[in-house]
């Protein structure tokens, strides 16, 4: 399997920050690491050795980048600057790494995906840059900032907080359209710790009801907790569905 370990210096982060490539070729996923995870997260939990297959065949590439939660939504202070670090950390990702992957990986179709946090992060990405992405795989997430912030509101609580934004998208927005052509996947289960998540989902799911948004929101029953386990039973069910319709060239309409 071809591995890529990355350290480079980003210029809204002032700072290094590193990511790891797993394959070659094949399904791009812009994976985010669960809340204060890290960019080997998923290899050290063994999601990276459970699709080695497919990996080593090239049919499907995990893109596993850093996160810098502990000074955003899991840090303590002035929620202005822990917005800052977010808005910042978001335009890393959309602005450096995912332009550089468009040059080096131009055929591959390019999916965001995370657990906890990181559905967080990658609906985020989905909400604001459509135009970036095929798709959005999202587990047991968060999806709006006042879980984090609590009363604090301004521009930057909104726009990272897809589900405010997703609530609130005018029918004339230019990216309605563009909603409409991606692949959206969005699971919680509602077991033990999943209070929250579960609420943020159907809430999401009714707002893209709203907008006419094709979305394939599913509930998984209460057996399945905030966890490791339930995330990779999940995983392992729906990512061989999805990798067959990126291979037949589909979209969902």
């Amino acid at each position: 399997m071809k591995i890529e370990y990355v350290r480079s210096y980003s210029t809204y982060l002032k700072r290094e920050m590193e990511y790891k490539v797993y394959g070659h070729d094949g399904f791009s996923i812009l994976s985010f690491p669960t809340q204060n995870g890290r960019f080997y997260d998923y290899e050290d939990r063994g999601l990276i050795a459970m699709f080695s297959d497919w990996i080593e065949q090239g049919r499907l590439r995990f893109i596993c980048v850093d996160s810098l939660d502990l000074e955003s939504w899991s840090a303590t202070g002035d929620p202005k600057s822990r917005l800052m670090v977010q808005e910042n950390y978001f335009h890393y990702i959309v602005d450096e790494l995912i332009p550089h992957f468009k040059t080096t990986m131009p055929q591959s179709f390019l999916y965001a995906f995370g657990c906890s946090m990181g559905a967080y992060h990658a609906m985020t990405v989905f909400a604001r840059r459509p135009d970036l992405l095929d798709g959005v795989f999202c587990l047991s997430g968060i999806y709006h900032s006042g879980f984090f912030i609590k009363d604090y509101a301004d521009d930057l609580s909104f726009l990272n907080s897809p589900l405010d934004s997703f609530c609130h998208l005018r029918c004339d927005h230019p990216y309605l359209a563009l909603y409409r052509t991606k692949r959206i996947l969005v699971c919680v289960g509602t077991g033990a710790y999943e209070g929250e998540c579960l609420w943020d989902t159907q809430r999401l799911e009714e707002a893209f009801l709203k907008l006419g948004i094709q979305a394939s929101v599913y509930y998984w029953s209460e057996g399945y907790s905030h966890d490791w386990p339930a995330w990779f039973e999940q995983i392992f069910y729906y990512l061989p569905h999805l990798l067959e319709e990126v291979e037949k060239g589909l979209r969902r309409t």
